[in-house]
């Protein structure tokens, strides 16, 4: 059986675990728990009445929070020439064609998001096996191909996110760190909550937000009220 620490027992103790909170109660109720030694990240996970088994109830997207995540964010770009440059001046950590395949080929991934221009795209699909199961292959629909690459790395710089459904029907994302305090964490929670709202398939039927619950790196899970969420993206 797993111990459970004493620091998580006791904020555990703290919280209702049959009461749903209003979203303002719940961010007050977790940044009062006890905590870790380290800035936590504050996440957030949603339970879609969707199945992601059928391709038109598939809940998929990107978004860049208003206050961001708190996490700096290492850009690899696909790019030659002119756009090599630009992809430098906009930010990215590592830039290269041919090269850069080669160096992932060969083992390197110190990064955390991948951008491409759309002609590297036949020789960047080689690494389909490396990248594709680490969620890091560029993806036209997602905005991370394009041969406007100096905002496609601006924006990943800025904190832009995607967000996927799970088999499970969950959608889990970051919401920022217990630093940011009560104020920003509603606002990204907010934007969150109003993205996900409006990615709603036409083909789902019945509850559409079936739960959602707020959680940090350590901590345990606050579900929140989704009676009262309309009520704060309106």
């Amino acid at each position: 059986m797993a111990r459970v620490g004493k620091r998580y027992q006791s904020a555990r103790e703290g919280i209702d675990p049959f009461k749903s909170y209003e979203v303002e109660e719940a961010v007050e109720l977790l940044l009062s728990l006890p905590k870790a030694k380290f800035d936590e990240t504050v996440e957030v996970a949603f339970r879609l009445g969707v199945d992601p088994k059928k391709p038109d109830q598939m809940v998929r997207g990107t978004i860049t929070l208003p206050h961001g995540v708190g996490k700096t964010v290492r850009v690899a770009a696909f790019a030659i020439g002119e756009k090599a440059r630009e992809a430098e001046e906009a930010g990215a950590d590592i830039v290269g064609g041919e090269d850069l395949i080669e160096k992932v080929q060969g083992g390197f991934l110190e990064f955390d998001k991948t951008v491409a221009t759309p002609d590297m795209m036949g020789k960047v699909g080689k690494l389909g096996k490396i990248l594709g199961p680490r969620g890091l292959m560029p993806n036209p629909k997602l905005g991370t191909v394009s041969m406007d690459i100096s905002r496609a790395v601006t924006e990943l710089k800025g904190g832009k996110l995607e967000y996927r459904v799970d088999k499970t029907g969950i959608v889990h994302m970051p919401l920022g760190k217990v630093s940011f305090g009560k104020e920003k964490i509603i606002d990204n929670i907010k934007t969150l909550i109003e993205e996900i709202i409006r990615a709603k398939p036409s083909a789902s039927k019945g509850t559409y937000l079936k739960s959602i619950s707020i959680t940090t790196t350590m901590g345990p899970g606050i579900k929140l009220d989704p009676g009262k969420i309309k009520e704060l993206v309106t």
